[in-house]
């Protein structure tokens, strides 16, 4: 991972991740706001998104599987590159962020940890992926957020039911350099 963007990525504990947009308006208005994770979107208005969150000089990062219109397979992410100035993708495909890091796009490998199967493949996961970041949700397991900072080694974000500055404490605390989150309020702190 290009070390500008892992240090913006250091430098902003808090990510503000956008589902719709009034999230977007909300994040576009915050100057403190340097990194932003796109949650929502179609294959109409993505480059529109991407474009309002670039001209207030933020970075843009688009969660693929998310976006309507695009199939699960390679050729989005080429879409994305090619039709967007994002700077990277998210994505719970392995296949999709390998493509992404073949065109240079930053990636975050966003893993759900659920039960102990679910740890027991990050390994597997991140061998295929070759992820610049990862992203577990949910955010709220300080002692599952060390074990995969112990396991693996690249940068963990921490997302999903963060809701107060506890929370956000609690994950760095463990090990995460940043969360993102779609709460307003958490994005002030």
């Amino acid at each position: 991972m290009e070390q500008k963007f892992y240090d913006l990525i250091e430098a902003n504990p808090v990510i503000a991740a956008v589902k719709d947009m009034e999230g977007l308006d909300a994040c576009c208005a915050r100057e403190e706001i340097k990194v932003v994770f796109i949650l929502f979107g179609d294959i109409c208005n993505i480059g529109s998104i991407v474009r309002q969150i670039k001209a207030k000089k933020k970075a843009a990062m688009v969660h693929i599987d998310l976006i309507t219109g695009l199939s699960g397979r390679e050729v989005a992410v080429d879409f994305i590159k090619s039709n967007t100035e994002t700077d990277g993708i998210i994505s719970t495909k392995p296949a999709l962020i390998k493509r992404a890091r073949e065109l240079s796009l930053h990636t975050t490998l966003r893993i759900f940890i659920l039960d102990s199967m679910a740890f027991e493949n990050i390994e597997r996961q991140m061998a295929a992926a070759r992820p610049d970041l990862i992203e577990i949700l949910p955010g709220l397991m300080p002692k599952v957020i060390r074990r995969v900072c112990k396991l693996v080694k690249i940068p963990v974000i921490a997302g999903g039911l963060i809701s107060d500055k506890e929370d956000v404490m609690a994950a760095l605390s463990a090990g995460a350099i940043s969360v993102t989150t779609t709460n307003h309020k958490v994005w002030r702190m």
